[in-house]
C-alpha cells in the first residue's frame, strides 16, 4: 500500500512538472474569454504512467477545476479507481469503456458520462481505436486506486 501511494505521489509530481512547463491555457473557467482549441491541434502531453495523454484547455489540473482533451491508447486499462472530484466526459472519437457495480457502458462519440467524486469504477480505451474525449472536473485531477 505504501508503494502504491508513493507511485501515485510520484506520478502527480511528474504530471505537475510536465504540465507546469507547458504554455498556460488562454483562460480559466472563471474568465469571460473565449477558449477555442481544435482537438487535432491540441498540445497533448503523455501521462507519466503511460497509455494516456492530455491537453490542457483551461484551468490547472494540479490545482483545481479544469478541462482537458484526453486520449486513451487502444486497449488502455486504468484499473478500478475513484476520483476525489466529479468528472464529466464527452467522447469525440473511439470509445471510452466504463464499468461499475451497475454494469458496463461503451461511451461512444457524442455520448456523455458523469462520474461523481468518490464513485468506484473501471475505465479504459477501446482495444482497436482507443478513445479521445473532452474531460472536465470540479477539482484537481487524481486517480485513487480501488479494489
Amino acid at each position: 500500500m505504501k508503494r502504491l501511494i508513493s507511485v501515485i505521489g510520484l506520478s502527480v509530481v511528474l504530471l505537475a512538472t510536465a504540465f507546469g512547463q507547458a504554455p498556460k491555457p488562454a483562460a480559466s473557467h472563471k474568465t469571460k474569454s473565449v477558449v477555442y482549441v481544435p482537438a487535432d491541434k491540441a498540445d497533448f502531453k503523455p501521462f507519466p504512467m503511460g497509455g494516456v495523454s492530455m491537453a490542457a484547455l483551461w484551468g490547472d489540473m494540479t490545482k483545481g477545476a479544469h478541462a482537458t482533451f484526453t486520449k486513451f491508447d487502444p486497449g488502455y486499462d486504468a484499473g478500478m479507481h475513484t476520483h476525489t472530484s466529479d468528472v464529466w466526459i464527452v467522447v469525440i472519437k473511439g470509445a471510452y469503456l466504463y464499468k461499475d457495480d451497475a454494469g458496463e457502458k461503451r461511451v461512444g462519440p457524442g455520448d456523455f458520462l458523469r462520474v461523481p467524486g468518490g464513485h468506484k469504477h473501471w475505465s479504459g480505451g477501446d482495444k482497436t481505436e482507443g478513445a479521445l474525449f473532452y474531460e472536465e472536473a470540479s477539482g484537481k485531477f487524481d486517480s485513487v486506486s480501488a479494489k
